[in-house]
């Protein structure tokens, strides 16, 4: 294969992330020619919904896996925790990149951390699992949705439609916006979307070629941790229709898991943690899902 293509939204985090994937690619295989083929997709122009209201996530992949299917791309970049649990056949992940802050931002131009904000502040987000921590922690917060790509939603905030907003730490950073966050929202008090800060590749599992080209990019330590946080969201068949939250992190040769499913209405919340060998994060995972099923996370996925 001379030339590879990579489809991808338009964001500018989209083109970020896919540039990042093509330039591991030409540094691992010189003399590879990558360019990027954007697209538009469903998640990206309906902006006036939630993402839970119009289908979920997995917009955001639907347009690029069918032009691969019509064969105008090779593969698709993506945040993998935009990604369905399951994915259709024949596409398989053959490459999930070493994993950037995981962390959730807390961005204000007037309060230094959310518990500095004044009472019933306004605070931009459309994740039902942000909303439902937010509701845990400060149940006065006047919480709003807030859609659009990244500097969309920083414009929203300056312009004082917001008294804060919480944005994903690894897009802030990969955008050079580092700098706009004042508080970063870390475990134990606060968990992030399974998967947060991981950039996955997506192609044609059948290909043998495509397969060898991105296994020189899998990181065997990201993959694990993200495993284990995503079989805990697929036993729970979590998706953005409800609030769930996983973290994975390692400890020498095991992976300490913490799990979270939340009310968005009350902010109740059934959490969580576990211990396992790395070597098996699928078990870990279904695990902390069986513990917090135990503990009542039950009532919640039902709502």
């Amino acid at each position: 294969m001379d030339t590879l293509r990579i489809a991808t939204r338009k964001s500018p985090l989209a083109l970020w992330q896919s540039e990042y994937v093509a330039d591991r690619l030409r540094h691992a295989h010189p003399g590879l020619h990558v360019e990027l083929i954007p697209m538009s997709t469903r998640g990206d122009e309906v902006l006036d919904r939630s993402l839970a209201a119009i289908g979920g996530k997995g917009l955001f992949l639907k347009e690029l896996e069918l032009a691969m299917l019509r064969g105008e791309a090779d593969c698709a970049v993506h945040s993998l925790k935009d990604v369905p649990m399951e994915l259709d056949a024949p596409f398989v992940l053959p490459a999930i990149l070493p994993r950037h802050d995981p962390a959730d931002g807390f961005v204000s131009n007037l309060y230094a951390s959310l518990d500095a904000l004044p009472l019933g502040a306004r605070v931009g987000t459309s994740s039902l699992r942000r909303q439902a921590q937010l509701r845990a922690l400060r149940p006065d917060l006047e919480l709003l949705d807030l859609r659009g790509n990244v500097n969309t939603r920083l414009a929203k905030l300056d312009n004082g439609g917001y008294d804060a907003i919480v944005l994903a730490v690894a897009g802030l950073e990969r955008l050079g916006l580092g700098q706009r966050i004042v508080a970063r929202l870390q475990p134990p008090h606060w968990l992030p979307a399974p998967a947060q800060g991981a950039v996955a590749v997506e192609c044609d599992g059948g290909n043998a070629e495509l397969l060898r080209l991105f296994a020189a990019l899998d990181d065997a330590r990201t993959r694990s941790c993200v495993e284990a946080e995503r079989a805990m969201n697929r036993t729970l068949h979590g998706s953005c229709h409800v609030p769930v939250a996983a973290i994975a992190l390692w400890q020498g040769e095991d992976l300490h898991l913490q799990g979270l499913v939340g009310g968005v209405a009350d902010g109740s919340a059934v959490r969580a943690e576990a211990v396992g060998p790395g070597r098996d994060p699928e078990a870990l995972g279904r695990t902390v899902a069986q513990l917090l099923l135990d503990g009542g996370a039950g009532a919640l996925l039902a709502v």
